[in-house]
């Protein structure tokens, strides 16, 4: 294990690791970006074959043309989540493959190596091309450069698009839970002013003056009721469904920085996000067009 021992060493390494770390990132993002172009672009010609196989596209039409007649689509999130979970396991257990005979590790051994290095985790347990002389170790530490590095851009992907469908799914869960709240039939507000279907809400003044008039004080003769007073419990459900769906909406733009959405970009699952998020939306949202 190569570490830095002098403290001159170990100063270099901090404002290098600040340059390295940030052009590394810059680098999984274009990648990011590049494979969701490339999966857009293979995934609209076999969606347009399967439309020319089916009929719905005369076989003379012009390639141009038949892209135009997709003006909205994009690759579901599904479809590019399991494209780059099966890159990721092909370049897995080839990697392993390769480090079993050489490192003489076992092949789950192998593939535990694979994903904590992949994922950046870095536990240390297992470290590659440690051993003082290897056969061809000028191409065994050339494969394993280039093995490390597809690996590591595959589960970046991976991570990113995960991220996506977690957070479809919070949102899912979060909408039923919010309409379930809001579809009660009896809310309570208070043991004084209690609301119920079809009941009506008056100010505490009124309500005290009708309670001390007896059966029939609650007639429209004292004028101490306003237009606003009463409110129905399915005004009052509706008020705060669209309340709450504001809240949602604003809380969501102030997380995402107010992304851009071009060409309905939340269909198929896509919406706006920040860094390698908002890189993987837009592109995905430039290559629909």
């Amino acid at each position: 294990m190569t570490t830095p021992v002098t403290v001159a060493g170990k100063v270099f390494l901090i404002f290098y690791g600040l340059l390295g770390c940030a052009a590394t990132i810059l680098f999984f993002n274009l990648f990011l970006e590049r494979i969701i172009t490339l999966l857009a672009v293979v995934m609209k010609a076999i969606r347009l074959r399967r439309m020319r196989n089916s009929g719905l596209l005369p076989p003379g039409i012009s390639q141009d043309f038949a892209v135009s007649a997709l003006p909205g689509w994009k690759p579901s999130v599904y479809y590019v989540m399991l494209i780059l979970g099966l890159s990721a396991i092909v370049i897995s257990c080839c990697a392993s493959a390769m480090y079993t005979p050489v490192e003489g590790w076992a092949y789950l051994d192998s593939l535990y190596f694979c994903f904590v290095t992949f994922s950046t985790i870095g536990f240390g347990d297992f470290v590659s091309s440690q051993g003082a002389a290897y056969d061809y170790q000028a191409l065994y530490r050339l494969a394993n450069f280039l093995f490390i590095l597809l690996g590591v851009c595959c589960i970046y992907s991976l991570f990113n698009v995960i991220s996506i469908v977690i957070k479809q799914v919070l949102n899912w869960i979060l909408g039923k839970v919010c309409c379930q709240r809001c579809n009660k039939p009896n809310v309570f507000l208070g043991r004084r002013n209690a609301i119920r279907p079809g009941s009506r809400i008056r100010c505490g003044h009124a309500a005290r003056s009708n309670d001390s008039d007896g059966p029939g004080g609650d007639s429209d003769t004292e004028g101490r009721r306003l237009s606003g007073e009463m409110i129905s419990m399915r005004d009052l459900a509706a008020s705060n469904k669209v309340s709450l769906a504001l809240m949602q909406k604003q809380l969501s733009e102030t997380a995402n920085g107010y992304p851009r959405t071009v060409c309905g970009s939340r269909q198929n699952g896509f919406s706006g996000g920040v860094g390698a998020l908002g890189i993987m939306n837009n592109r995905l949202a430039e290559t629909s067009n």
